[in-house]
């Protein structure tokens, strides 16, 4: 577990998701606004089980309230292949550095993993914030209907050995 300070200056804990974080993670991509309109069909149905959170590298960003803490973001980081699988900042928390901090901890992750690079395959609306962050674009995952009818950008982060 890390705490870092979010540069809105409210302490932010990076942990281990638990089985008990399946249904707020599973809200958060559901309600995640970059998936509105014609997005909305990618994650009807999605669920994040207790199972994937035991099978994966997964870590909830959460910041200290009133309430002991909201989960403000998290991410998913599969080894073998290296993938960056899933990472969503609540909406009323995108714009606030959440998403950086979460990128610093999965590259992080990898480099105690050994990892040299981490894949992510973009949802459209998040291409200009994986770019931000330093990712680089490799390419193009094209679409598999009907689970996904559109082409994603492919991006690579390259992990320091620091």
């Amino acid at each position: 577990m890390s705490s870092r300070t979010s540069p809105i200056g409210q302490p932010i804990t990076i942990r281990r998701a638990v089985a008990r974080d399946a249904k707020r993670l599973t809200r958060l991509v559901r309600g995640s606004g970059a998936y509105e309109g014609r997005y909305a069909a990618a994650v009807a149905g999605y669920r994040v089980g207790p199972d994937y959170i035991e099978a994966h590298r997964a870590f909830v960003a959460v910041g200290a309230d009133e309430h002991g803490g909201r989960v403000l973001g998290f991410y998913s980081l599969v080894l073998a292949p290296p993938e960056l699988d899933l990472l969503f900042v609540a909406d009323e928390a995108q714009g606030r550095g959440i998403g950086r901090l979460l990128v610093a901890h999965v590259q992080s992750e990898a480099r105690a993993a050994g990892l040299d690079r981490v894949k992510v395959v973009s949802h459209l609306p998040a291409e200009g914030f994986y770019h931000r962050a330093g990712a680089v674009r490799t390419g193009t995952a094209y679409a598999n209907p009907p689970a996904v009818p559109w082409d994603r950008p492919e991006f690579e982060f390259r992990v320091s050995s620091e």
